[in-house]
């Protein structure tokens, strides 16, 4: 549920540097929503209103390391107003824990002159609510129920006749494969193939367009793995990366945007668009496409 935003004015006037006069300068922050779950995006507008001729810099966002991190750059807007500079920055966040969170961001310098005054932004904040069900810590599992209670043949001869059957069966497997003969197929024709089928499912057309992501990126996560052995699939995306930082054929930036906006899609339920799904899946392509290429050495030319 999107609650209201919540805008909390800030910046009463500072002294400016030097002991000079106040720079009239004022803050107002808003956060919308205020409410969210974990992973959620959300947006933090910083409006800021100044003197004519003055200066405004914005803080770059929270930091890297804290519950409330930054996902993209923010982004500014300039207003019109003929008796005032008004800048306005917005933020698109993301909380990692729950509970009432502060969003930690610097404060807003601003310059006039010679004079320069810092307008703090301390005080806004997100509640983070749990998806969990409210009584799941006095949930108590039944009692394991004993094994084969009342089944007339004893357990022991019911292993013997399973490992029976599985020998038979891991046997007859073997002798088809020796049969057909060895089948490996290069890590980007499978990655290409497996990108076909899932293509075909037309996920996006029938509105699972977070499914389509999630098995695009897992064939893009597959090709990585048969690529580098250290690449492997139990990794969560800020354990993988630091596995490739080594491996220059991989576009790093590209596969860590991608990867993080799939983790928000797989675990945060993130919304898509069809063409935000569509573009995410080709993201997946192109990496795969690109490591391929870097990695391909060129054909070797004849001599003359």
């Amino acid at each position: 549920m999107r609650a209201p935003a919540i805008v909390l004015l800030l910046g009463l006037p500072l002294l400016a540097a030097g002991g000079q006069t106040p720079i009239a300068a004022a803050a107002a922050v808003t956060v919308h929503p205020d409410t969210v779950t974990v992973g959620q995006p959300f947006t933090v507008e910083v409006r800021v209103q100044a003197p004519l001729g003055a200066a405004i810099a914005f803080p770059d966002g929270p930091d890297s390391a804290a519950t409330v991190q930054a996902l993209d750059l923010k982004v500014l807007r300039d207003e019109r107003d003929s008796e005032a500079v008004v800048r306005t920055a917005t933020y698109r966040l993301a909380a990692w824990d729950v509970g009432t969170l502060p969003i930690a961001l610097s404060d807003v310098m601003v310059r006039s002159g010679n004079a320069v005054e810092g307008l703090s932004l301390v005080g806004p904040t997100v509640f983070v609510r749990s998806v969990l069900p409210a009584d799941s810590a006095q949930r108590v599992p039944r009692p394991a129920r004993d094994l084969l209670v009342g089944w007339p043949i004893p357990w022991w001869i019911l292993a013997v006749v399973a490992l029976i059957a599985f020998l038979i069966w891991l046997s007859r497997r073997h002798r088809r494969t020796v049969a057909a003969g060895p089948s490996i197929v290069p890590p980007f024709e499978r990655a290409q193939r497996e990108f076909s089928r899932v293509a075909a499912l037309a996920l996006v057309e029938a509105g699972e367009r977070g499914r389509y992501v999630t098995l695009m990126v897992e064939v893009l996560r597959d090709y990585l793995a048969s690529r580098f052995p250290l690449a492997q699939l139990s990794l969560t995306t800020d354990e993988l990366l630091p596995e490739l930082r080594d491996a220059t054929t991989v576009p790093a930036d590209r596969l860590a945007r991608l990867l993080r906006e799939a983790d928000l899609v797989k675990f945060a339920r993130r919304t898509l668009t069809t063409d935000q799904a569509l573009a995410l899946g080709e993201e997946a392509r192109a990496i795969v496409a690109h490591e391929h290429v870097a990695s391909t050495p060129p054909p070797a030319t004849e001599a003359a």
